[in-house]
Order: C-alpha cells, then sequence, then structure tokens
C-alpha cells in the first residue's frame, strides 16, 4: 500500500488565501488540519521562509495570535497605482449591490449584508474599501465584535450628496424600487467610468 506525501503547506497556503482578511489562529489550523500545534506551527514556520524570498509579492504575518497572508509592504507603490487606475473604477453588481445595503442600513456587519444578499460579501466590501466608499466605524456588541461597515465622505461626494440623508427614500412599490435603484446603479457606474 503506498503511502500519500501530504504537501502541508500548500493546504495552509490554500486555507489562509480562502480565510482572507480575518486570518486563522494556531488552534484553528490544528483542528483542520487534525495535528499537533507544534507540526502547524512548523508548517507555518516552513511557509514564511518560502514567502521570504524576493521573487514571492506575498508574505505571511501573525498579528493578535492570526495567521494571514499580506503583500509585500515594499510593492504599496505598484498596489496603489491599481488601485488608483482608470481600469479598476468599475465596480461589480456584487459591489453595487452591497454598496446600496451598506448605504442604507449602515452601520451595518458583514454577515448582516451576506443576509440581505444572500451570498458571500467579503470581497465586495475589500474592494469598496479599497475605493474609498467604505469604511470600518466601529464593533458590534455581542461574541466576536464583528466590524461595523458605513460609507465614507468620499461617498457623498462621488454622489452630490451633504448627507447620508440625501439618498433617495426606499420604495414601497417593488418597480418604483427597481427603477430607483438602476437610477442609483447608473450614476453610480457612469461616476466610475468618467
Amino acid at each position: 500500500m503506498e503511502v500519500a506525501i501530504i504537501n502541508w503547506k500548500a493546504i495552509v497556503e490554500s486555507l489562509l488565501f480562502a480565510a482572507g482578511d480575518e486570518g486563522l489562529t494556531l488552534k484553528e489550523l490544528t483542528n483542520v488540519l487534525e495535528v499537533e500545534e507544534h507540526v502547524a506551527k512548523d508548517i507555518l514556520d516552513e511557509l514564511r521562509k518560502g514567502y521570504q524570498k524576493k521573487e514571492r509579492g506575498i508574505t505571511l504575518i501573525e498579528l493578535a495570535g492570526t495567521y494571514q497572508l499580506t503583500t509585500k509592504k515594499e510593492h504599496s507603490v505598484y498596489l496603489k497605482k491599481l488601485v488608483e487606475s482608470p481600469s479598476s473604477q468599475t465596480l461589480s453588481q456584487a459591489a453595487l449591490e452591497t454598496l446600496a445595503i451598506v448605504a442604507y442600513k449602515q452601520p451595518i456587519t458583514r454577515t448582516e449584508v451576506e443576509s440581505i444578499r444572500g451570498v458571500k460579501s467579503e470581497r465586495p466590501l475589500q474592494t469598496l474599501a479599497a475605493k474609498a466608499l467604505v469604511k470600518e466605524v466601529g464593533r458590534a456588541e455581542g461574541t466576536g465584535r464583528a466590524i461595523l461597515y458605513g460609507t465614507t465622505k468620499e461617498f457623498l461626494d462621488y454622489f452630490g450628496l451633504k448627507d447620508i440623508k440625501e439618498l433617495p427614500p426606499l420604495s414601497v412599490n417593488m418597480e418604483e424600487m427597481d427603477e430607483e435603484a438602476d437610477l442609483f446603479f447608473e450614476k453610480f457606474q457612469e461616476t466610475f467610468e468618467s
């Protein structure tokens, strides 16, 4: 019988990538991998060493006991250009939906946004935060103290609003609501394409 060789580094890298900016604790890794803590720590150390090579664009960091993948600081100039480049100025339908939910329901947690949309919303929130349209405005009470999101001054500027209260009211009539939402999204998309 052939013994399968498990590529632990690749598995941990996949797990960290999937966890995104929330990262994973050592305990979470040991539970998922079903290995001892020292084994998980060794895997993380090996992964970190591999990322220290100059040809690698990401690195492994530990913040408050949570491990996460992040871009290297020395590449920040290029990452900033990417975020600011005109070609990245359009927003996906998911980002537009997420932005509308945050605008009308703020402050709101990612879980609450996902509950309304019915799908994961971590990526759209990251996109909106990178474009300075939403930001962390606090922490929710209770277990885990989830991040609360709200819109930014830049959001108000894009739509020519003095205050969030100037957003068009949500209509009970679905037909009118669809029409208003279409106008909202059209104006928003035009702003980013111009």
